[in-house]
């Protein structure tokens, strides 16, 4: 696998055109509010946000949502919807995890939908997530269980094809959280690298910061 960066901003005005993108938005805003009672009271972080397919699905339940990205392109499509949609408690952030950065902040709910399989070292994130973690607050990430890589018609800046879930509870546990747990979430179908339709299952792993 290529360890370039993707073009993410080239492919921002398009993104929101994948009807099973979109879908699976919504199937993972619809799981964490299962898992997680989301309130008034609540900020969220949301990693990797893209366009806000997760963040709006969100945004009318807590108290603020802001998301963090790489790509200003993505950002720039996050803000026009923020914008059509009247909304007041959403915060765009652009912010490069391979530059070094450090996210601030602290928050009730931090979530991240398919973002995990295009960071390399997952410690050093997961360590980063938790220090923005409030106490008594839940980490929520979602992403492919195990694939031969199927999924990307092209791998750059894609570092897992997808995850062994016991591993990725054991890095969760390892970062501090607790409670940490997996469940199916949601599938995504599209065709292969092959052509051949495809379903691919995605999970969402779920740890409480004490």
């Amino acid at each position: 696998m290529e360890n370039e960066k993707r073009d993410f901003d080239r492919e921002a005005a398009a993104w929101d055109g994948n009807a099973a993108r979109v879908k699976l938005g919504k199937d993972i805003a619809r799981t964490i509010s299962e898992q997680v009672e989301l309130t008034r009271e609540m900020d969220v972080l949301d990693f990797g946000c893209g366009t806000g397919l997760l963040s709006f699905q969100i945004q009318p339940h807590v108290r603020s949502i802001t998301g963090v990205d790489s790509s200003q392109g993505m950002l720039d499509i996050f803000n026009r919807k923020a914008a059509e949609l009247r909304v007041k408690n959403t915060k765009p952030i652009l912010f490069d995890l391979d530059s070094g950065e450090t996210l601030k902040g602290n928050y009730d709910l931090v979530v991240s939908n398919m973002t995990l399989h295009h960071v390399k070292k997952i410690e050093p994130l997961l360590d980063q997530l938790y220090a923005v973690t409030a106490p008594s607050g839940h980490l929520c990430i979602s992403d492919l269980d195990p694939e031969n890589g199927q999924f990307h018609e092209d791998d750059t800046g894609v570092f897992h094809n997808g995850f062994d879930r016991s591993t990725l509870r054991k890095m969760f546990t390892e970062a501090g959280f607790e409670d940490v747990r997996d469940i199916d979430a949601a599938e995504f179908v599209k065709p292969g690298t092959d052509g051949k339709v495809r379903h691919f299952s995605v999970f969402l792993m779920i740890g409480r910061k004490n």
